[in-house]
């Protein structure tokens, strides 16, 4: 039997409702985190909803590597000393997070926004592949460049990858993958910080 609350008041019912929306968040959950905000100091759960109100209304995406900003560029793609010509292609904000963590890599980003997933029903057009194969177009020289296909290693991180690679491959540049210490299937956002800087250090020639 599913489980089920009894609300002494709709005020709080409507907070577990808002709660319990997050993801990998139960009712139980959610009852227990509204019950322990209506506990804390007013200005405290005011600065909380405030944060979350300020992210989801001002942050912006880079019109470079489209990682979140706070402005037209994140503080990556801002960075003059990393190296511009080095650009690791990633499917999400937590795995730019995930490679930063290792202290390993220090080139640039491109985040894709997900990964190509026929069964649900996503495509390239869903990606950001035209804006890297644009940004690709215009670098000088781009035969001196380099683009790492940073994505999982699971059938639709391949996939993804390969179609990047046949969009990519005319235009001269290096196009490498992270070295396999990572398994088969493996999420990098789930990979210790050990395992995945070695596979970006000893990163290899992409084959199809």
């Amino acid at each position: 039997m599913a489980y089920k609350e009894n609300y002494p008041s709709r005020l709080l019912e409507e907070a577990v409702d808002a709660i319990g929306s997050l993801p990998g968040v139960g009712r139980r959950s959610a009852l227990r985190l509204a019950l322990h905000l209506l506990k804390q100091p007013a200005e405290n759960v005011h600065h909380f909803t405030d944060s979350v109100n300020h992210l989801r209304d001002d942050a912006r995406y880079c019109r470079e590597c489209r990682m979140i900003a706070d402005g037209d560029l994140c503080s990556i793609c801002a960075d003059r000393s990393r190296d511009h010509r080095l650009i690791c292609v990633v499917e999400n904000v937590r795995d730019v997070m995930s490679i930063e963590a290792t202290g390993q890599f220090h080139g640039v980003y491109h985040v894709l926004g997900g990964i190509i997933s026929p069964l649900s029903g996503v495509g390239p057009s869903d990606l950001t592949i035209k804006e890297l194969v644009a940004r690709i177009s215009a670098l000088e020289a781009p035969e001196t460049a380099e683009v790492v296909l940073a994505l999982s290693g699971d059938v639709e991180g391949e996939t993804t990858a390969f179609y990047i690679y046949r969009q990519i491959s005319g235009t001269g540049i290096r196009v490498s993958t992270l070295a396999r210490g990572l398994g088969f299937g493996d999420d990098l956002e789930y990979a210790d910080q050990l395992t995945l800087g070695r596979s970006i250090v000893n990163r290899q020639v992409f084959h199809p």
